[in-house]
């Protein structure tokens, strides 16, 4: 008996490994091929990516669009925790009853296509446009619906982990007020929910295309498919510098987590 474990044990590893394996070769040998595209011959592609001053001399359109989505990530976030952050404590504190609406809002953006999103906000951008201008940083605004079911959902694990309405009510018997509540008792207690929902808005900031290009806005992406035409070179080096970026950002979202569980 312990030998026949000890086989399906064993097959059960060996398929593990095989699937890893087969995995990991069919997302990095494009990777692959993406750096030795870019590092072909004489070529040289990464020395003037990281030359700023030279990028943009070279390429002022994808210098605009990386300053313009690195602007529309942290304003997005910045945003999104300012709208979210509050609205999720104070449900949680005070009016439970609306949980599963607010859920339910902040969650409908994932079912409808960005096509769809955009469809309903070309009107709305006609107004912004008239009132406010065509800047790309307006995109913050549609961004921030974009993110909300990820950023919510991030969230909302983090308040799960804590039981709130026990620290909010020792806090208010101390004589502490909703907003000290809020930013000195709740929020420090959540500041691993809260990065998590920040880093997974920045990373799907710096990749959203479809919004921008049918609002005739720039970003990064809409820059490196403007830019694919001319240097099919820099594009694809930007393109995996963008792709790296997003890698880094997600493990270090996964590192936060892995922290937060061991300390718990």
């Amino acid at each position: 008996m312990a030998g026949l474990i000890a086989r399906r044990a064993r097959k059960q590893a060996a398929f593990r490994w095989a699937v890893l394996i087969v995995l990991g070769i069919f997302f990095v040998l494009p990777l692959v091929a993406m750096v030795e595209f870019t590092t072909r011959g004489d070529q040289q592609t990464w020395s003037l990516l990281v030359d700023w001053p030279e990028l943009s001399a070279t390429y002022p359109d994808l210098a605009e669009g990386i300053i313009a989505s690195l602007l529309q990530a942290l304003f997005t976030a910045l945003l999104m925790l300012v709208l979210l952050v509050p609205t999720a404590i104070w449900v949680r504190l005070r009016l439970p009853g609306l949980r599963r609406l607010v859920e339910f809002l902040c969650l409908l953006p994932l079912t409808i296509p960005a096509i769809v999103l955009v469809v309903g906000l070309a009107p709305v951008y006609a107004w912004v446009n008239y009132f406010i201008g065509g800047s790309s940083l307006t995109l913050v605004f549609a961004y921030t619906v974009l993110v909300l079911p990820y950023a919510y959902r991030a969230i909302d694990a983090g308040l799960s982990a804590i039981d709130v309405k026990t620290l909010a009510e020792a806090a208010r018997s101390l004589g502490a007020g909703w907003g000290t509540v809020m930013l000195r008792v709740v929020l420090p207690n959540i500041r691993s929910a809260v990065l998590s929902a920040a880093f997974l808005t920045v990373a799907l900031v710096l990749g959203e295309f479809t919004i921008a290009s049918l609002l005739n806005r720039t970003n990064v992406q809409v820059a490196i498919n403007f830019l694919g035409k001319s240097s099919a070179t820099m594009s694809v080096a930007v393109s995996l510098a963008a792709l790296l970026l997003a890698f880094v950002l997600l493990l270090l979202l996964s590192l936060i987590g892995d922290r937060r569980r061991a300390s718990r």
